[in-house]
């Protein structure tokens, strides 16, 4: 009777196949990526690396994880476990963890850069979803609003990097991920009618009445932890994991937002 209460409590906030979040997952969502990156950490520590080497690379494994989503959102893929959250982050993040792991491996024996045996891992395996979603229309207004939004507010920041210390490259990196995502959000709900299932973001859009409350929220929250990161921690190594995760946060729901809105099913 116990365990069957307990695969339902399970079942019921964590591994479920409707769309939403609670503050409950929320909050233990949280807790278990900071002991994930805690984890990741020691391996960086031992393969000695800088986590931010993998800013960019990362982005087409990214771009897999939520594009598959986002054929999901459409149907084109079954809402499995798998391919639902967190089934897919725990997949596409176990995955990574192997390819960073062999990567360095190969690297070691070829004098490949590991850095771009990664991303050409990335990019290879998300030919199949980019070919999926070329197979269907593309509502070009809803990409056009998206990108002259992200770009209105991004040119500011990308202007003033050279007169701001925290606007660095990787500060800088991160902070447009986020950007992106707060644009995404914007244009889906102030232009297309559709619902955010993240419980902070819903209660301060319910509360102003507008998408647009993203940007504040995003640019503060990200200029915040940023500062206390390069202010507070001391090791290199720890500042650009903790960035590199921020990134990840923001770019992975960003990417499948976009196209989920942008992919047209014929």
């Amino acid at each position: 009777m116990i365990i069957y209460m307990i695969e339902d409590f399970i079942q019921e906030n964590f591994f479920y196949l409707h769309p939403g979040y609670t503050t409950f997952n929320t909050v233990i969502f949280g807790l278990v990526l900071g002991l994930i990156v805690l984890g990741i950490l020691k391996i960086f520590e031992k393969i000695d690396k800088d986590p931010s080497e993998l800013i960019i690379p990362l982005i087409p494994i990214i771009f897999f994880g939520s594009s598959t989503r986002a054929l999901v959102d459409h149907h084109v893929y079954p809402r499995i476990h798998l391919l639902a959250t967190p089934g897919i982050y725990i997949f596409i993040g176990l995955m990574t963890i192997v390819l960073l792991i062999l990567s360095i491996h190969i690297e070691k024996k070829s004098k490949i850069e590991y850095t771009k045996i990664i991303m050409v891992t990335g990019i290879a395996i998300s030919i199949p979803n980019i070919l999926l979603i070329l197979n269907n229309n593309i509502n070009f207004q809803a990409l056009a609003l998206e990108m002259t939004a992200f770009l209105l507010v991004s040119i500011p920041f990308i202007l003033l990097r050279n007169k701001f210390k925290m606007l660095g490259t990787v500060n800088l990196e991160v902070l447009l991920a986020h950007i992106f995502d707060a644009t995404t959000t914007f244009i889906a709900m102030d232009f297309f009618d559709y619902t955010e299932q993240h419980v902070l973001p819903t209660y301060l859009i319910n509360k102003t009445g507008s998408a647009i409350v993203m940007y504040p929220l995003k640019i503060i929250a990200i200029l915040f932890a940023l500062y206390i990161i390069d202010s507070q921690i001391e090791t290199i190594r720890t500042k650009n994991l903790l960035k590199l995760s921020i990134f990840i946060l923001g770019l992975a729901p960003a990417i499948r937002n976009c196209l989920t809105l942008i992919i047209s099913i014929i």
